[in-house]
């Protein structure tokens, strides 16, 4: 193997592949624990999507939602004196109920979109804009007021859980069990939530009906389907997807709010809908795609290239350590350039129904 990493230039491409077959199950679980934010907002797009509405507003959805959920944690945590954590994820009243707040700040502002995009048929472009642009202002201004002043404000976090060393130690797979295993709650939730998502869209009446709603809505709708009622009831739901992501990135990833804590994950999310062709299993499979490349930066300083891989430790050292937080961003660029106009989406999407005898 080792004469194929010598060769000029394609060496360099060996060289590079057998670097990540050494370093990827290392970072399983950080790979797992980057896509989770991506998987659960590209869950919430895809509902939308699925539905007929755009929803680029997931940004603002999930930067809402991380920090109601650390700002609601961290109260509830100063008024319970006495507040003690089960042995299970360190799981406290203050942590649960955080999380139930950011689901629902998520869900009231996705009725709003809903109402903006399927009452009023408002430009959903427009109205997911105004979300995001929303969220930022709002969630710095709340900042400054109530968490800068409050040095060590917080409720802690969700820990991982700590898989047996038997079941990691598998040969083979011990290291994907490992990387799905070595998770808080919401992280290890996403995988079961996209397999119920894969079923319930292509194996449900639900999913045959919001299928058709967002294919044919006109049609969907001389069949008996409410498609007002159910466009409101899958954007809706939607936000549980969106608030997730957010909570999971303040009240799990870390236990800290900054204003920019979402960092573009909203629209990462929605590359990885379209990449996934507007299927759960996709969608997740594009997330953890997205989520190796912002894993990279983190290999590299901690293990950079050597031995075998001195010719690509060599060229790897030319490049900027900045570089690297880019990769998940240019792989965005990347993916949609090659993706867009291949992938087909629903033939509704973005057109608000009007039914007949309405005007």
């Amino acid at each position: 193997m080792d004469f194929l990493f010598q060769i000029p230039v394609i060496g360099v491409v060996f060289q590079l592949v057998g670097y990540l077959i050494d370093i990827i199950p290392g970072l399983g679980p950080s790979i797992v624990r980057f896509a989770t934010p991506l998987a659960l907002g590209a869950l919430c797009g895809l509902m939308c999507e699925r539905s007929g509405i755009v929803n680029i507003g997931i940004e603002g959805l999930m930067l809402l939602a991380a920090f109601f959920a650390f700002v609601a944690a961290g109260f509830i945590a100063q008024a319970m004196t006495a507040e003690t954590s089960t042995m299970v994820f360190g799981i406290t009243p203050a942590l649960i109920l955080g999380l139930l707040a950011g689901i629902a700040v998520a869900m009231v502002v996705s009725a709003l979109h809903a109402w903006l995009s399927i009452s009023i048929r408002a430009d959903q472009i427009i109205s997911g804009t105004i979300i995001i642009i929303f969220a930022a202002g709002v969630t710095a201004y709340l900042n400054r007021l109530l968490i800068t002043p409050l040095p060590g404000f917080g409720a802690g976090s969700f820990s991982p859980f700590i898989p047996p060393a038997w079941l990691t130690d598998l040969p083979v797979v011990g290291w994907i069990f490992n990387s799905l295993l070595r998770q808080g709650p919401i992280a290890m939730a996403v995988l079961p939530l996209v397999l119920i998502m894969q079923l319930l869209l292509f194996r449900s009446r639900w999913g045959l009906r919001t299928r058709s709603v967002g294919e044919h809505p006109r049609a969907a709708d001389t069949v008996g389907i409410d498609v007002i009622r159910l466009r409101y009831r899958n954007v809706i739901a939607a936000g549980v997807f969106a608030g997730l992501a957010g909570a999971f990135l303040s009240i799990e990833a870390s236990s800290t709010f900054q204003p920019d804590t979402t960092a573009g994950r909203g629209f990462i999310a929605l590359a990885a809908v379209i990449f996934g062709r507007w299927t759960p299993i996709g969608s997740y499979g594009a997330a953890l795609l997205f989520a190796v490349f912002d894993s990279i930066g983190i290999a590299v300083s901690i293990a950079p290239p050597s031995g075998n891989y001195q010719q690509l430790g060599d060229l790897v050292a030319l490049v900027p350590e900045n570089f690297y937080s880019t990769l998940p961003y240019i792989m965005t660029i990347v993916v949609l350039a090659g993706v867009v106009g291949r992938s087909i989406p629903p033939a509704a999407l973005g057109q608000p129904y009007v039914k007949e005898g309405k005007t």
